[in-house]
């Protein structure tokens, strides 16, 4: 646990620990991913993309949320 403590809490990548920057990053995967579904309506051109493409994308913003919370929850532990 403090190899995933050490991992969470430091300043790897800027001003920001690991885990919120992860955690960043999982938002905004989420965000394109329901947003690619919703303009999907209203711009023709994003009409191609297929579904697997959303669930994908889904997909990697769960697996980040899960390493989000392990790191978040080394901290505690």
């Amino acid at each position: 646990m403090n190899t995933l403590r050490a991992l969470a809490l430091d300043y790897y990548w800027g001003p920001l620990p690991v885990v919120v920057l992860i955690g960043f990053a999982t938002y905004a995967l989420f965000f394109v991913a329901a947003l690619l579904a919703w303009l999907k309506r209203w711009v023709p051109p994003l009409r191609r993309v297929p579904v697997k493409v959303h669930r994908r994308l889904a997909l990697a913003a769960i697996v980040l949320a899960c390493v989000h919370l392990v790191l978040g929850l080394s901290v505690y532990i």
